[in-house]
């Protein structure tokens, strides 16, 4: 595809080397082709094991003897759900090999589960690793139109033409190698018509119906269908904030596709406008927030009039901050955050934008979403 296969993603090494100070063992999580076996091989000291190959399955079979006979300070066990005994394997690193830094990468969050059991309990860390950031955008000389259209996996954003093949592709492996191996979702179309609904209906309202109309399958199975999405990283799933249940929205949560690409090769388009950009906006500053750990403490605000604020990080019991996202800074307008603030009075308030200068007007800060990184980096946990 003419992109550049050796590139460096210093945001996640530095994340990684965090996590390796704290435990022995890292789980490095995310979807396929989000360059977690790429940031694996950027550790030219580190053995590097393919658990997809059988030769690599035979060398495991005794861990104990490997790590005797391994001379490596750093192992990285590239899609160790492969492995019959992925846990044994990681438990016996961690007790008897502590001074091994071992990072064990999969797509699946629920493989973890399955296979890691409690085993792990304290004995390790979890990275979710995310499409390319916009923080990392200098790096790649890619713009920020360049990355909503093309989303923030390296293959397509960095490839030396848009390349519309990829997207199917990669959707026809996702379930292929995520959902019909790993989680026995045995329709297919059902599943992918599910994913592309959502994908089409990036950043609103979730309705089970719709859902289970689009794809054809019962209620049972579209939270089936988004318990698996959510649990493999396709999807984000942000629920409310509410404590007055006749005027708020206390249960429907909003859904977002896990990468722009995705949702502009869903929604059919092929070059974005200031209308698609900015819920496209949206998910990059959800992935912002996310790779900067507060993805647990994200909400959404709406009342039943449809005044809302896009994201609520939930600092504590009745501290909130407020963050609205603009593709243009001309476009937004304070009237729900004065309504939301009237009834949640503490708190900062956010204005995530891609033409603000970073600055304070009032009790708003405007932030340029290139600046919104610094912003996380500052706050107070």
């Amino acid at each position: 595809m003419g992109w550049a296969v050796n590139i460096q993603r210093p945001f996640w090494e530095k994340r990684l080397k965090q996590a390796w100070s704290k435990n022995s063992i890292v789980w490095l999580q995310g979807v396929r082709r989000v360059g977690k076996t790429t940031l694996g091989k950027s550790f030219e000291s580190a053995l590097y094991l393919n658990c997809d190959l059988p030769s690599v399955q035979q060398e495991l079979k005794n861990p104990e003897l490997f790590f005797e006979s391994s001379r490596s300070k750093m192992i990285i066990f590239d899609e160790i759900h492969q492995l019959p005994e992925a846990s044994m394997l990681l438990k016996i690193a961690a007790d008897q090999y502590p001074n091994i830094k071992v990072l064990a990468t999969g797509s699946s969050t629920l493989v973890a589960g399955k296979k890691f059991k409690d085993t792990l309990t304290g004995r390790k860390r979890n990275i979710h690793m995310l499409p390319i950031l916009v923080e990392e955008l200098g790096l790649f000389e890619v713009n920020l139109k360049q990355r909503l259209l093309r989303g923030g996996l390296p293959p397509p954003l960095l490839s030396r033409d848009y390349d519309l093949d990829f997207y199917g592709e990669w959707l026809d492996s996702f379930y292929a190698r995520d959902i019909q191996e790993i989680f026995a979702v045995e329709k297919r179309q059902p599943f992918l018509k599910a994913l592309e609904y959502l994908l089409v209906e990036n950043s609103n309202l979730f309705e089970v119906t719709k859902l289970g109309q689009a794809a054809g399958v019962s209620r049972p199975t579209v939270t089936k269908y988004l318990e698996i999405l959510e649990l493999t990283n396709a999807v984000s799933v942000i629920r409310p904030l509410a404590t007055n249940p006749e005027q708020e929205l206390v249960s429907q949560p909003k859904v977002y596709g896990f990468d722009t690409g995705f949702c502009c090769y869903a929604q059919g388009i092929r070059e974005v406008n200031t209308r698609d950009a900015g819920p496209l906006l949206e998910n990059l500053t959800l992935e912002t927030l996310q790779a900067h750990g507060v993805g647990r403490d994200i909400r959404y605000w709406r009342t039943k009039t449809k005044k809302e604020i896009d994201f609520i990080l939930v600092n504590s019991k009745e501290n909130y901050t407020t963050i609205e996202c603009q593709w243009q800074e001309k476009s937004f307008s304070d009237d729900a955050i004065r309504l939301f603030r009237s009834k949640y009075p503490t708190g900062k308030n956010w204005v995530i934008t891609s033409d603000s200068i970073t600055r304070i007007d009032g009790n708003i800060k405007f932030i340029n979403i290139r600046d919104l990184s610094k912003e996380l980096v500052s706050r107070p946990n």
